[in-house]
């Protein structure tokens, strides 16, 4: 029975590739499949594009390939990757430039066709509202302020590009775990209405997409994640599938982590809303019927995906400019850290009133206290703090106010509550992107999608 073997690869944008390294050595891998993006990265990469034309794509996809490529092309082992960005072909100008540069040969393909921006008074004519998806709000609110729109694609670009002989494909926005599902079709010959079998795929590709989260990495069990080895050499997983629809998980052999069980269906779950209708562009999964065999020894058999045919949609996120922000930082120390910055933020809010500054939103954080658990924070603890910082950011249309709010901060050294332990530097305005996801007929979409390969 055939079967093949795919790594994952990085789970973000700076995510660590040196555990991808043990697995083209000695995992047994065909190939890697690189998540470099999320929502918030594109918006990162937008702002890059803002300043240079040229950029716009994941820059950590460069290094890691002319890092990893003489080790992957000595074992015949192929990268899928989602770090073109906003601009795959300027990814992979960038990646080919450094190949012929150091005399290396690959075939690299792009594809595109995500990017739907330039393409709204087309689609609107086609009949699509383009109305927020969640609010139904109408997009004539922000589209004046939009600055990129990209569809989540599937699998099949990332096939045809293997197809023509692709060693390397750089992919635009394309949902995660098209990364890992592409390879599997194209070479277990999976057939595109094979329900249970892309289930199975996308199961794996979901499950392979954030990197070492999957083996142990940001365990969640409050009795098991300090017994998680050797977290400096954690192996990433990687999926040996079949023909048949089932996976093996593991890790390549003497790294740290863990395949488990408990491992996996945490991630299984990660970043789920209904699990018996997982969508996704090529196949609806429904969670409900896998079936998980811990084998032990990281090997974890997964078997009975069950599939429900793809969406007749394509969701599409786009960004639009949503402001101004402007941040303030200073920290105290014992006794009574808390009220402190507590008087501090008093003092803050007193000071933005008095201006009269339009502020639309003010976020206050006692870090040490509430930064991560908010609402959820014990006030028991908070007058026991031995330091507590106080973090306070506005939003704001005017760029001005944003720069200026930083500014109200330093004069607390000497004005303002004792014992300050730390101040952070007067930060200037960062621009706001909002997020705007919508759903548009994916035949609209699809028809523009581009394959285009060049050899170094």
């Amino acid at each position: 029975m055939k079967r093949v073997r795919v790594g994952a690869g990085l789970g973000f944008y700076g995510d660590s590739w040196q555990p991808v390294r043990a697995s083209i050595e000695r995992g047994g891998v065909q190939y890697i499949a690189s998540d470099h993006l999320s929502e918030l990265t594109l918006a990162i990469l937008q702002k890059d594009r803002q300043k240079d034309p040229a950029a716009g794509y994941a820059r950590d996809g460069l290094p890691m390939l002319v890092d990893l490529w003489p080790l992957a092309a000595q074992h015949g082992v192929k990268f899928i990757l989602n770090a073109g960005g906003l601009n795959p072909e300027g990814a992979r100008a960038a990646i080919a430039k450094a190949f012929r540069d150091k005399g290396w040969t690959a075939t690299i393909a792009t594809v595109t066709g995500d990017a739907v921006l330039e393409r709204f008074d087309e689609l609107a004519a086609a009949g699509e509202s383009l109305a927020h998806m969640d609010s139904g709000a109408a997009l004539s609110s922000v589209r004046s302020r939009m600055l990129f729109a990209n569809a989540y694609l599937g699998a099949q670009p990332i096939v045809r590009a293997l197809e023509q002989g692709a060693d390397i494909v750089l992919t635009g926005r394309v949902a995660d775990a098209a990364l890992s599902l592409a390879p599997l079709v194209h070479e277990l010959g999976w057939k595109w209405d094979d329900w249970n079998k892309l289930a199975l795929g996308l199961t794996v590709g979901h499950l392979l997409e954030c990197s070492g989260q999957g083996a142990g990495g940001n365990f969640g069990s409050a009795a098991e994640w300090a017994d998680i080895p050797d977290y400096a050499h954690l192996g990433y997983p990687i999926a040996e599938v079949s023909e048949d629809a089932s996976a093996l998980f593991t890790k390549a052999p003497g790294t740290g982590g863990r395949i488990s069980f408990d491992t996996l269906r945490q991630q299984l779950l990660y970043e789920v809303h209904d699990p018996h209708a997982y969508a996704s562009p090529d196949v609806i999964l429904d969670m409900g019927t896998l079936k998980f065999d811990d084998q032990g020894n990281d090997r974890v058999k997964v078997t009975g995906a069950t599939g429900a045919p793809r969406p007749q949609k394509l969701k599409i996120v786009g960004g639009y400019h949503d402001g101004w922000m402007g941040t303030g930082m200073i920290g105290f120390s014992w006794p009574q850290a808390y009220a402190k910055c507590e008087k501090a933020a008093q003092t803050i809010r007193t000071l933005v009133a008095e201006r009269g500054w339009p502020v639309e939103d003010m976020n206050v954080e006692y870090i040490g206290y509430d930064s991560l658990l908010g609402a959820n924070a014990d006030p028991t603890y908070r007058d026991q703090l031995n330091e507590c910082f106080l973090r306070m950011t506005i939003r704001t249309q005017d760029r001005k106010i944003a720069d200026a709010y930083g500014r109200l901060f330093p004069w607390l050294g000497l004005s303002g509550p004792p014992y300050v332990g730390s101040m952070k530097g007067v930060q200037g305005a960062k621009e706001l992107l909002g997020i705007w996801p919508t759903l548009v007929r994916r035949e609209l979409i699809e028809a523009k999608v581009e394959i285009d390969v060049e050899k170094t």
